[in-house]
């Protein structure tokens, strides 16, 4: 999903293979965990976490699954493309 993305906004791809590669080594047990990681991150609710991309251009929705140490995608898109869905529920 996110190389998808980056192959149609290509500015994007540094940003998203960093906050990859990030992810990829956290060991996020709570959602303080993730704020130590990502202060920008937003909680809105069903585990759904969400990043701010490039500066605040992209955002990219997430559900973590804690106990089993799993980030699922959910969305990755601008700003307008975000305002459409219900984030919380994605």
């Amino acid at each position: 999903m996110l190389r998808e993305f980056w192959d149609i906004r290509s500015d994007s791809e540094h940003p998203l293979r960093a906050w990859h590669a990030k992810t990829k080594q956290a060991d996020w047990k709570t959602t303080s965990d993730v704020k130590n990681d990502y202060r920008n991150a937003s909680f809105v609710g069903n585990n759904r976490v969400i990043f701010n991309i490039k500066g605040n251009k992209y955002r990219l929705v997430v559900i973590i699954n804690y106990q089993h140490k799993i980030v699922y995608i959910r969305f990755v898109g601008t700003h307008n493309e975000y305002d459409k869905i219900d984030a919380s529920t994605i």
